[in-house]
């Protein structure tokens, strides 16, 4: 994709194609909107515009988490098959990536005596499955090596569950179980290369921008409120905090976001790394800060704050929090130089 081809929408123009027409917001129902409007063609990472791309990524969390779970798995699927040269998507199509393995279960990709190739087991975590046409799932073969392959979900052998999902934050992810039994599957790529290849970190890096900006629409409301009511030196300086943490991470992702066009084919790991573990300690403070300033009356009375206040704890948990420091921290350890000069 050339990088003119997305035109990033407005925010208003965002918020009045996502607006519900009858009855509550459903997730899936605004990811098919953003696919029918063509906003699921986002610039590749990458490729000349990643900040583009995330700059959407965070738009549409700003609006909605559980929307954004959808919307940013379909268009990372995209992109994966799009780096690996698969063909063409069916018209139409919805995707998922379901990456997560149950502790102790993995699912098995084998090939059966016709050279067909099928999946058995029990996938975790599968966001938006009763609403997707096909997924890239994460899965070993037979010599226990990581493998992706394509499935589509409408065929007999996939089980939607309604179990794995007791949490109150993103329950509108629909999050649930699935199971495989000979499932046709479609091999993507040679084993061990999904997660060896450039885009899987840039991928990871994009959540991070997600992040950011369902922060944001929180800082939005202290914003308002400052600006509307009788100024309160403890509200200011908890503004004045939020401020800060936003803008130190808004810098390091546009500079990730350079970095990974500069060098598309570079590891990416420890940029990933930086942005998600920055962009989670600037969420975490802005979360607490924000909640603290304007009191009980937004987490009660307001369904979009109180909403993106609920899901955010659980989707920063995407971070792997201390394993992630201290893999980062064995990366700046074996720096040849200090890696901090301004």
């Amino acid at each position: 994709m050339s990088i003119n081809a997305f035109s990033l929408p407005s925010n208003a123009a965002l918020a009045t194609l996502l607006q519900p027409q009858d009855g509550a917001f459903l997730p899936i129902d605004g990811l098919r909107r953003l696919r029918d409007a063509g906003l699921d063609q986002l610039p590749l990472p990458g490729h000349g515009a990643t900040l583009q791309r995330w700059q959407m990524l965070a738009a549409v969390a700003a609006i909605d988490l559980s929307l954004l779970k959808l919307y940013e798995s379909h268009t990372d699927a995209l992109a994966i098959l799009a780096e690996i040269g698969a063909p063409g998507v069916p018209a139409g199509s919805l995707w998922g990536v379901w990456s997560a393995d149950l502790p102790g279960a993995r699912v098995r990709l084998r090939q059966t005596a016709e050279g067909r190739h099928v999946l058995d087991g029990r996938k975790a975590w599968c966001s938006g499955a009763k609403g997707l046409s096909h997924a890239l799932i994460s899965c070993w073969n037979d010599d226990h090596q990581a493998c992706l392959a394509s499935v589509a979900l409408s065929q007999p052998g996939v089980h939607v569950t309604d179990e794995g999902w007791q949490a109150v934050g993103m329950l509108a992810s629909a999050s649930v179980d699935v199971t495989f039994s000979a499932a046709r599957a479609f091999p993507m790529g040679a084993p061990e290369t999904y997660l060896a290849r450039p885009g899987f970190w840039h991928g990871a890096a994009g959540i991070a921008a997600a992040w950011y900006g369902a922060a944001c629409a929180l800082a939005s409301h202290l914003h308002a409120r400052a600006q509307h009511a009788a100024p309160d030196p403890v509200r200011l300086a908890q503004l004045g905090q939020i401020d800060c943490a936003l803008r130190a991470v808004a810098a390091l992702l546009r500079e990730g976001a350079a970095e990974i066009d500069r060098h598309p084919q570079s590891d990416a790991m420890a940029l990933a790394l930086r942005l998600r573990l920055a962009t989670e300690d600037a969420a975490t403070q802005v979360l607490h800060l924000a909640t603290r300033a304007l009191g009980a009356g937004p987490l009660c009375r307001d369904a979009h704050f109180a909403r993106l206040a609920a899901d955010l704890p659980v989707f920063l948990r995407q971070s792997h929090a201390e394993r992630d420091q201290a893999v980062l921290g064995g990366i700046v350890a074996g720096a040849e130089e200090h890696p901090w000069a301004l």
